[in-house]
């Protein structure tokens, strides 16, 4: 498989441990806790990018061309997340036009056996140190992993996986377990992240185990702490249930999320009044949701913009796409995993996770002004270590260039 054929490449040297983040607000000389974040993504072969390496700080974003990858770098990020997540191969990669095969290299050749697949990976930093993972799945003739590895900051393989039987779905998995030399072995399904399951199969009963399943829960922590968020105003103008409160991608039922937001925490809300206000035209004193009167949409919700306190209410659906756009990324950056829809790990502490928001066309539709605040807002947040950002724009222009001091720029193109 021409992909593939060295499975699981190399590992390279490890980045340096991340900032510290967390995903709650704290007092700005409160000790916060070192989450899991993914500081670096590889795309060894994926799509049109090879031997790819995209360094992430807590606000990134990818510029380039049309074609140059920026859209394929947020699809490896969030296919990370979604295998991480405990999904199957086929619900990540095998819908959609093309398939998985879509995200094989071009120039890839099959090999003797007609076999041809992608690589990809990431390196996760947090207590238990860099944790390096890289994957290699194969596409045709069938959808399988065909390796796996995850490598410590040294240089130790802890975890590795092989396909050596392609007729069987099943991967040869092996792990550290005692000392020098001592392995576990086991076959696990060719269709699952090996990492994820990993904390099922092991118990921790000597230290090296432990470093084994430190390692793989820090990964499996930090790539679940994603939201890909898209907002699509052409589905954000009509009512919505108040019972909707997760906050979807495409961000449809925004007007009960800001209810929520409103009676749960009074403090992001004056921060997205705020953020509404510098960027949405004419005067604005307050959001509010209100419950739309008569018809069939009797007891469903509507966002309103309101002017002044004794003044006209300005329905959301009423503004144009950029203003719509604008709000629900800023409502996103200011908000946490619990009101997102999203499966962060629960059996960790808030504070040791920090949601990474993954925006695609991050600024699409908005003006200069709009992105200009969208990104001083998600440098402030990054800073406080609420949420990080991996955004991909159009146009690296002045509004980028005024919020740089706190964005790492990586151009595609180059």
């Amino acid at each position: 498989m021409h992909a593939t054929s060295n499975p699981v490449p190399a590992p390279a040297p490890a980045s340096a441990p991340a900032a510290e983040h967390s995903s709650q607000p704290q007092d700005e000389g409160a000790a916060r806790p070192s989450p899991a974040t993914v500081t670096r993504l590889k795309l060894s072969a994926f799509r049109a990018l090879r031997e790819r390496t995209v360094p992430l700080a807590p606000v990134t974003l990818l510029t380039g061309a049309s074609g140059s990858g920026k859209s394929s770098v947020l699809e490896a990020y969030e296919a990370l997340a979604r295998l991480g997540g405990g999904e199957a191969l086929g619900e990540v990669f095998g819908r959609g036009a093309g398939g998985a095969a879509s995200y094989v290299p071009y120039t890839a050749r099959p090999d003797a056996q007609g076999r041809r697949g992608f690589r990809f990976g990431c390196t996760v930093d947090g207590p238990a140190g860099p944790v390096r993972l890289d994957l290699a799945v194969q596409a045709e003739p069938s959808l399988r992993i065909a390796g796996e590895r995850l490598t410590a900051a040294d240089g130790r393989t802890l975890l590795s996986t092989a396909l050596r039987d392609p007729s069987r779905s099943a991967v040869q998995a092996e792990w550290h377990s005692a000392g020098p030399g001592r392995v576990t072995r086991a076959r696990l399904p060719a269709d699952r992240l090996a990492t994820a399951l990993l904390p099922l199969r092991v118990a921790g009963g000597s230290k090296e185990e432990q470093r084994v399943l430190a390692a793989a829960e820090q990964v499996v922590v930090a790539l679940r702490a994603a939201f890909a968020c898209d907002p699509r105003p052409e589905n954000m103008r009509d009512p919505v249930s108040a019972a909707d409160r997760l906050l979807r991608g495409g961000c449809d039922n925004l007007a009960a999320v800001l209810r929520r937001t409103r009676l749960e925490c009074a403090t992001r809300y004056g921060l997205l009044v705020a953020a509404v206000r510098a960027g949405c035209a004419g005067p604005v004193a307050d959001l509010a949701s209100d419950v739309v009167d008569g018809g069939r949409d009797r007891g469903m919700l509507r966002a309103l913009l309101v002017r002044s306190p004794d003044g006209p209410r300005t329905p959301l659906e009423w503004l144009g796409d950029g203003e719509l756009r604008y709000t629900a990324l800023a409502l996103v950056l200011l908000t946490g995993p619990g009101v997102l829809s999203m499966d962060p790990a629960q059996e960790v502490l808030p504070a040791r996770q920090a949601l990474t928001v993954l925006a695609d066309g991050l600024d699409r539709g908005l003006d200069v002004r709009q992105t200009r605040e969208l990104l001083s807002l998600a440098v402030r947040m990054g800073e406080r270590g609420h949420v990080r950002l991996l955004g991909a724009v159009g146009d690296a222009g002045a509004a980028v260039r005024e919020a740089a001091s706190g964005v790492r720029l990586v151009d595609l193109g180059t």
